[in-house]
């Protein structure tokens, strides 16, 4: 029961603990399991570990007996592995961009070949062995590089480049990892390729493909016709994803993670009803999964797996080939002829730690190899852990420094946060997008996402009281934001809770009805985007007129007067000024506050209906 409770509560501090000093979970959760399991052996007086996994019938000490370790960790890394699937969109493929697609084929390629020889003739490994062990450490994943990209304001071409490769790479580096695995069980660890080896392979691949592509179709329609009561939509899922994953197993051995993989990738691309609780809830239960599981697979290490590694220099030198060499070669080639600065490609190739799908991964197929008597097995795992360790622990460590020295940081924040993606907002949105700003808008409205969303504008679906914006790779170049939903309360609550992450260069909310009774000089309240309209007004212009348009100023004066005017029209709402240099800033409270010290084309910007410019009366010529 101690040991139990000890292995939940030291991973839910492990992941605590990471949270906070802003780390890949990863990381502390191998540490401790280092530290409870083989390390332990060291001081305790009996020289056993703190926590046994496999149960040892001599000392009646140990969780799992017989098989049962193996079994848990199967099906927890199906429903990690399911989850990954999910997140895997054919949208996301197309747009973007060729220099992610090639790091995803040409790169990954690289890598796996790179490290398949590196194992088979460094290290002396057989060739099936040293392919999965190439299939296994080419697998990033979003665990691992969120920490990163959240602790470091890195410019956006690679923030973006570094973020869909760990997407992408994670569910396709765990299916190739999946596909070799089963190749290698299918010839019952032979080199040989023979005939029943293929046949055995391709029947794994069949069953794997069709049993994972049914069970989402039959899962899509359970949802689509309300066939699951909403307090049994979680739960049920999870039992659903269990029973595809021992139905397969059965039909074909060792198949179940292959159909669960392709049961996520088919589910995440369909119009699926409630797929976000769905996946709201498998993110929360891969936690604790994850949080268990590399304590436990770090654990059930032996001194004896370190010592393999302690005591054979190759096993570094296949480290620094994997990090050092193959990771730039895989990144300098899919990168090139791109709009790619050299400085970004080589933090770029510099980047790529290793994450929770290989090392959970490379323990179940370690742990099963070994199992069956397949020659240099027992590589597989801590090989694999160093690699995950060695590239968390640099990566992490020296990421900041070395995006300080290649200037990769961004100097200034101006992208541009809508709380509330409503019919202004949308109007809005559009007009800075077309004049080459970086905007997103947030919602919970999936409906006013999806229209964004037409409208080419990036939109995301999220409940600012629930969910972190914090953790959203989109927003981080994010240095304003305006918060225009239609309650007060949440425009409030955003700006309270956002301005120090996503409102440095200035934060903004909807004037209340209360405060539009009230003269702008009484508001003291910098932080209001109009002090004329509120969200009823501001809405009503943009269903009237959705359009923007600009209107040159000459001086102050001009400018005070056209935005007197604009006022007194119920539909053309004054909001930006444009400055010469193409810059744009939001209406002050005060106009005395704004300068046009800058020579140049000034403009006044506002939305609604259009209104003509007062005519200029020119001074009379003088007689010759």
């Amino acid at each position: 029961m101690i040991e139990l409770a000890g292995i939940i509560i030291l991973g839910i501090l492990a992941q605590w603990f990471a949270w906070k000093i802003k780390v890949p979970a990863i990381l502390p959760l191998i540490i401790v399991g280092l530290l409870v399991g083989p390390l332990s052996t060291l001081w305790t007086p009996n020289g056993m570990k703190l926590i046994q996994p496999i149960y040892n019938e001599e000392t009646h000490t140990g969780l799992f007996p017989g098989e049962s370790l193996f079994y848990f960790v199967s099906l927890a890394i199906g429903i990690i592995l399911f989850e990954g699937g999910l997140t895997l969109k054919r949208k996301e493929v197309a747009g973007v961009g060729k220099v992610i697609l090639r790091l995803i084929t040409v790169g990954t390629t690289i890598s796996f070949i790179g490290s398949g020889l590196a194992a088979h003739y460094l290290m002396g490994l057989s060739w099936q062995i040293s392919m999965l062990f190439g299939a296994l450490v080419v697998v990033t994943g979003p665990t691992v590089i969120a920490p990163i990209l959240q602790n470091i304001p890195l410019t956006r071409n690679v923030a973006t480049v570094l973020k869909w490769e760990g997407i992408l790479i994670d569910p396709i580096g765990a299916l190739m990892a999946v596909l070799v695995f089963e190749f290698i069980r299918s010839s019952a660890g032979s080199v040989a390729l023979t005939s029943q080896a293929f046949i055995s392979f391709f029947q794994i691949l069949f069953i794997g493909l069709a049993v994972g592509g049914v069970a989402a179709f039959l899962m899509y329609q359970l949802l689509k016709n309300n066939l699951i009561p909403h307090y049994l939509l979680n739960v049920f899922t999870l039992a659903f994803v269990l029973a595809i994953f021992v139905f397969s197993d059965i039909m074909a051995h060792e198949s179940g993670l292959l159909s669960v993989v392709v049961m996520g990738m088919v589910l995440g691309n369909m119009e699926v009803p409630r797929i976000k609780e769905i996946l709201s809830f498998k993110e929360s239960l891969s936690v604790l999964l994850i949080s268990i599981l590399f304590i436990l697979l770090a654990a059930n290490m032996d001194l004896a797996d370190l010592q393999l590694l302690l005591d054979d220099w190759r096993a570094l030198a296949l480290f620094c080939i994997v990090a050092f060499l193959l990771r730039p070669v895989g990144v300098l080639v899919s990168t090139l002829n791109s709009g790619l600065r050299f400085n970004e490609k080589i933090f770029i190739s510099w980047v790529g730690p290793r994450g929770i799908v290989a090392a959970g991964i490379a323990s179940l197929f370690g742990i099963t190899l070994v199992r069956n008597g397949v020659e240099g097995a027992e590589y597989i795992t801590p090989l694999v852990f160093m690699i995950v360790l060695g590239t968390v622990l640099i990566n992490a460590t020296t990421a900041r420094l070395l995006a300080r020295l290649l200037n990769v940081i961004q100097v200034r924040s101006d992208g541009i946060l809508f709380i509330g993606a409503s019919r202004a907002a949308r109007v809005l949105a559009k007009y800075l997008h077309d004049n080459d700003r970086h905007v997103v808008l947030i919602d919970n409205n999936e409906a006013n996402v999806r229209r964004a969303k037409q409208m080419g504008l990036e939109s995301v679906a999220a409940n600012i009281y629930t969910e972190d914006l914090e953790e959203q790779f989109e927003l981080v170049d994010m240095g304003y934001m305006i918060a225009m939903t239609s309650s007060p309360e949440v425009n409030n609550y955003a700006v309270r809770r956002y301005r120090k992450v996503f409102g440095e260069m200035g934060t903004y909310r909807l004037i209340t009805p209360e405060e539009l009774r009230k003269a702008p000089e009484e508001l003291k309240d910098e932080e209001i985007f109009s002090f004329q309209d509120d969200f009823l007004n501001i809405n009503e212009a943009a269903r009237d007129y959705p359009t923007v348009h600009e209107m040159p100023v000459r001086d102050r004066e001009h400018l005070q007067t056209m935005v007197e005017k604009l006022n007194r029209l119920a539909r053309s709402i004054p909001v930006f000024i444009r400055e010469p240099s193409g810059n744009l800033q939001i209406l002050p409270a005060k106009l005395d506050d704004f300068s046009m010290e800058e020579e140049g084309d000034y403009a006044l910007v506002y939305m609604g209906k259009e209104v003509e410019e007062e005519p200029v009366e020119e001074e009379p010529k003088l007689n010759p």
